[in-house]
């Protein structure tokens, strides 16, 4: 649920400073592996197990569940496929442009600012945080919903408090004039482009 970070910077084609990445040797294993083996274990673990853990809520405590009926699960079921389909693309994004995973131990090496970037700040977790509540909707579950709640406190705390003051520091007056046109959650009704810039392709 990171965006782009790093120790030191320099000067990418496009005119947005490039952090040199992770002191460690991740870089010695391929991208996309890196990528599959942190997807798996992340969202095993945020959308599998903790989910799972949380709804036991529901069983051992059957008075705080509500059942919310057949349709709204269905509803919920759809709207987390398309969460997640963004959380994917959003990923995708970030690792594409940012040239590195996007762990905080193994960091995007490029601000990113393309894609879905350009209506929020932080897509990869809100769309994740929508993927929870979509999740919570679809299972009728309170501990889940509970879940969710937690988690948006977290993220929010987690990004105010760490994640956007090392960018300040490692990507200086871009990042700042980023923040200054692009929301952190609630998207823009059209997207930015930074004066002088085309958006980077996705391809």
């Amino acid at each position: 649920m990171s965006s782009p970070t790093g120790s030191g910077t320099e000067r990418p084609r496009h005119g947005f400073p490039r952090s040199k990445g992770s002191p460690l040797s991740f870089t010695r294993v391929p991208l996309v592996v890196r990528m599959a083996a942190y997807g798996i274990l992340f969202l095993g673990t945020v959308l599998a197990l903790l989910p799972w853990v949380f709804y036991q809520i529901d069983v051992f405590i059957p008075a705080v569940h509500m059942e919310i009926g057949s349709f709204y699960r269905i509803l919920g079921g759809l709207l987390f496929a398309a969460a997640l389909t963004m959380y994917l693309l959003s990923s995708y994004v970030l690792t594409r442009q940012g040239k590195g995973a996007f762990v905080e131990f193994d960091p995007p090496t490029e601000l990113v600012v393309s894609g879905p970037f350009r209506y929020m700040r932080n897509p990869v977790a809100a769309f994740l945080l929508a993927s929870m509540l979509a999740l919570s909707i679809a299972l009728s579950s309170t501990g889940v919903l509970l879940m969710f709640l937690v988690f948006t406190g977290l993220a929010n705390l987690q990004v105010r408090r760490i994640e956007e003051p090392l960018l300040r520091e490692r990507y200086g007056r871009a990042y700042e004039q980023y923040c200054a046109h692009v929301p952190r959650w609630l998207p823009r009704a059209h997207p930015w482009d930074p004066p002088g810039e085309k958006p980077a392709p996705l391809n």
